[in-house]
């Protein structure tokens, strides 16, 4: 699987409480020899991530993810970052596929990484908790040379029930034995998926002092992504990533933003993972 990029929200699935996309990717190089690359492939690796305590915050924490990956040949891929999804359509330039994510919820105390060290917010006291969401959708990539367009939609169910979005383009290259990717991306998503996250109702303006505001659609962020991959061996590999995210209107102008976080959003980690691989 190519080189991905945390995001706002994200595929950052891992961290923050929208799924800041934690970028989890390894290289995978083909087989010693010229020898068939194996039908199954295993990650296993960590990543310690530096990121806001929750979308729209101003104050960071250090989480550190597991990460755990599964693909078969070029046709299925699981993983908590990236969902699971199958290219029905899988071409040298097209693939299309449907695709499930879930999103981790948020919590009073603690923000939205499940897998905080250090860092810790009491900007979310009085807002309640939102739960775990999952998102059913599709995806749509094209690939020319050394560019990388791809598009998600994805209606969510259980956190929120609303339609989020991600568009990325992506140019990838390499120098040496470390291939690196970088490129804008875009997240939309419409007032249903933004209200739990980013609304303040009745009973939470009472609770925090906040003014009550209800969140319209649009664009949740707009930024910047890059990765380097550095191959240790034919089975391991470190991967350096950062992301920087400005938070669009509908977000920036919730009151929970104005008043306690920050529009301006920063992740960046190192993670290692080593490869297993299997044929049938």
């Amino acid at each position: 699987m190519s080189p991905s990029f945390p995001s706002l929200p994200a595929s950052l699935a891992l961290a923050g409480a929208l799924l800041l996309p934690v970028p989890f990717v390894f290289a995978q190089p083909p087989g010693r020899g010229g020898a068939t690359p194996p039908d199954w492939v295993l990650t296993v690796g960590a990543a310690p991530v530096v990121s806001p305590v929750f979308q729209g915050a101003d104050q960071y924490g250090l989480s550190v993810f597991p990460d755990l990956r599964l693909n078969y040949k070029d046709l299925f891929f699981a993983s908590v970052p990236d969902g699971i999804g199958y290219n029905v359509i899988n071409t040298a330039r097209w693939k299309v596929g449907p695709l499930a994510k879930l999103r981790f919820g948020r919590q009073e105390d603690s923000g939205g990484s499940p897998f905080l060290i250090t860092g810790e917010t009491n900007a979310l006291q009085g807002l309640g908790e939102i739960d775990l969401a999952g998102e059913l959708g599709g995806f749509v990539q094209y690939d020319r040379g050394a560019l990388r367009l791809r598009a998600e939609l994805r209606q969510g169910f259980g956190g929120h029930d609303g339609v989020v979005a991600d568009v990325s383009l992506t140019r990838q290259g390499r120098i040496g034995s470390v291939s690196y990717s970088v490129g804008p991306r875009l997240a939309l998503g419409t007032a249903a998926f933004l209200q739990p996250y980013f609304g303040i109702d009745v009973r939470q303006a009472a609770a925090t002092g906040l003014p009550h505001h209800a969140a319209d659609g649009g664009i949740v962020s707009l930024g910047i992504g890059g990765a380097m991959v550095k191959p240790l061996g034919s089975r391991a590999a470190i991967t350096l990533f950062a992301g920087l995210d400005h938070l669009g209107r509908p977000v920036r102008e919730s009151p929970l933003v104005r008043e306690r976080g920050s529009p301006v959003q920063f992740t960046a980690g190192l993670g290692y993972g080593y490869r297993f691989g299997w044929s049938n």
